[in-house]
């Protein structure tokens, strides 16, 4: 490795940790946290399931965070009903052929939610239109609506019942401060329903 890249490396790096600093000190970004684990908690509880949307590496985080929810993040205990939208390729693929890749989401949302479920939404831009016509369907129904998003929250905001705005306007360091905020939440999440266990 070329001191050149070495030093792209550093700079990166140092950039990440900045932006994750700015996050840290985030007072509307912490109470965005608190509010969806606080949603989330109730719909756990009420007996509601939570439903994740996203595109890309979004789609990624939205099956990490099902993951943390339904297997455990820190300790053992029951699991917690979460499904990504983003994974049976036979639906979004059928949806997508059938209705078009806008619905993919939609189509999902009304055979599967009803009301006291949940959707956390996940859109660096907030402009996806697959994630507005799910967040559309999912008012419609009466599921509460939670949002992921980047600076200026594009039109998405709008649609949530609350939503987390990352601290930057990059993608690939929004989609950090979005799955450390999600680790936080199920952290939340977990410790408020099952407490600390080893």
């Amino acid at each position: 490795m070329d001191k050149a890249t070495d030093d792209l490396v550093a700079t990166y790096f140092r950039h990440s940790v900045s932006t994750l600093e700015r996050a840290a000190g985030d007072a509307k970004l912490h109470r965005a946290i608190r509010t969806i684990a606080d949603l989330i908690e109730n719909i756990f509880r009420s007996g509601g399931k939570l439903m994740i949307a996203g595109n890309g590496g979004s789609a990624g985080d939205a099956q990490h965070v099902a993951g943390e929810f339904l297997s455990r993040l820190n300790f053992d205990r029951a699991p917690l009903p979460a499904i990504a939208l983003s994974t049976d390729t036979s639906v979004l693929t059928a949806i997508g052929n059938d209705y078009g890749f806008e619905l993919v989401f939609e189509r999902q949302i009304r055979g599967l939610g009803k009301k006291g479920d949940g959707l956390l939404a996940i859109s660096t831009s907030g402009r996806s239109p697959n994630i507005l016509a799910a967040l559309r369907a999912a008012r419609d129904l009466g599921i509460t609506t939670m949002g992921f998003t980047g600076a200026d929250g594009g039109a998405m905001k709008d649609f949530c019942d609350v939503c987390l705005f990352a601290t930057s306007q990059e993608t690939p360091l929004i989609q950090q401060i979005h799955i450390t905020a999600a680790h936080v939440v199920c952290n939340l999440v977990e410790h408020s329903m099952f407490g600390k266990r080893a």
